[in-house]
């Protein structure tokens, strides 16, 4: 991967030899646990430069501690949300919406999406997302005493749901998750083709419902008004990307990196069977334990931040998997504890842009592991196997096989 080298008002000092894509863990790797090893970063400054930390070779500065993430977060002014990560794979330079939008359009968009993921919204799907998760581990449970948990369930789950609330048709699952793990986690062959086929069927997608409308996000989008007027082409190819995008991987990998925790973890999965009233402050603390996402923020002018001299176009790196390993705000951080109480994780972001989808993420992720412990006796990673798991900006793991026999 091609580096950029550090710029000359970095100090010298405050370079730190650190990425979330290439680091120790973070390459695809057996049995590994990318989410303990990014807890290093609290060992050094609270603030460093990492020259390679984007999935292009670019550096950011690399904020640890969870307090000054928010602060990062919380000032959309003086860090912006436009960069532009999907659209610049393909040379061009448009958003997605809402998330790489600022105030004051970036709440003109939100207020026009959240209805459609409120937390009523969520109610009501619920017992769709529940029926498929049965039907889906009946099938597993009736078919043997092990399976891939990644491609058998927590994706088929995940995703058709997100493809049932985008109006998609199911039989296409396999391609979209083939799409969002090439865009995610390919090399630089790969991702531009993605990029463009995600773009191609988006594109195709609000051309259809202008003419055939149906009940539908898409169709929302194409018939939606922002102050006063209809969305224009590009908006509606920034919501569609964001949406599509953001429901093919997210959720999937945090329930696959939950289950291998319960499946080495025998007592904790023998307490959350017992109790089930328990899952729901576990998947808290399982989130906060495992989130997937790294948010970019671009500095807009010159700042000196808690000591750091960040200067315009300077890109700001806020893990969420850095944050949630803070020890000045979790006790033993590095401690998996399900009955963690007061769990500020930072999973779903913070300040104006806190994830959208993040009620119908909590909700299928509880409900995941409500049926899958209701329904598969206790389970183990299968001898001979490993998960392989990966940093980026999306962490993901593969290959889980679990075993009950």
């Amino acid at each position: 991967m091609a580096t950029n080298p550090v710029p000359d008002h970095v100090p010298p000092e405050m370079v730190r030899d650190f990425s979330l894509f290439t680091s120790p863990g973070m390459s695809p790797t057996p049995n590994g646990d990318p989410h303990a090893a990014v807890a290093c970063a609290h060992d050094g400054p609270p603030i460093f430069y990492s020259p390679y930390n984007t999935q292009d070779g670019r550096g950011t500065w690399v904020i640890t501690r969870a307090a000054d993430q928010r602060k990062v977060l919380q000032d959309t002014e003086t860090f912006s949300s436009h960069r532009s990560i999907f659209s610049s794979v393909l040379g061009e330079t448009w958003p997605t919406i809402p998330l790489e939008l600022d105030p004051p359009a970036h709440g003109v968009f939100r207020s026009l999406l959240s209805p459609l993921l409120s937390p009523k919204r969520v109610r009501v799907l619920e017992p769709a997302v529940r029926e498929r998760a049965v039907t889906l581990i009946d099938s597993i449970a009736a078919s043997g005493t092990s399976c891939d948990v990644m491609k058998e369930f927590a994706f088929p789950f995940t995703v058709s749901i997100f493809l049932r609330f985008l109006g998609l048709p199911d039989h296409r699952l396999d391609t979209f998750v083939g799409w969002a793990k090439d865009l995610l986690h390919g090399d630089d062959v790969k991702r531009p083709v993605a990029a463009r086929t995600i773009v191609t069927f988006i594109d195709e997608l609000a051309t259809n419902r202008r003419k055939e409308p149906v009940d539908d996000l898409m169709t929302f989008i194409v018939q939606a008004q922002v102050e006063g007027r209809r969305l224009t082409d590009e908006e509606i190819r920034g919501i569609g990307v964001l949406v599509f995008v953001a429901g093919l991987d997210t959720v999937a990998a945090a329930i696959g990196f939950d289950l291998a925790y319960l499946a080495r973890n025998l007592k904790d999965q023998e307490l959350l069977r017992s109790e089930p009233d328990r899952i729901a402050l576990a998947a808290e603390e399982l989130l906060r334990a495992y989130p997937p996402i790294q948010l970019i923020r671009v500095a807009t002018k010159d700042i000196d931040f808690e000591g750091a001299p960040i200067r315009k176009g300077d890109y700001v790196s806020c893990a969420t998997m850095i944050a949630n390993r803070d020890p000045a705000e979790f006790g033993c951080p590095n401690t998996i504890d399900l009955a963690r109480e007061d769990n500020r994780h930072a999973a779903f972001g913070y300040g104006p842009h806190r994830c959208l989808g993040s009620h119908l993420a909590r909700r299928e992720i509880i409900i995941g592991l409500e049926e899958w412990l209701a329904r598969i006796p206790a389970f183990r990673i299968k001898k001979g196997t490993a998960p392989i798991t990966c940093g980026g900006h999306v962490f993901g793991i593969e290959n889980l096989i679990l075993d009950w026999s």
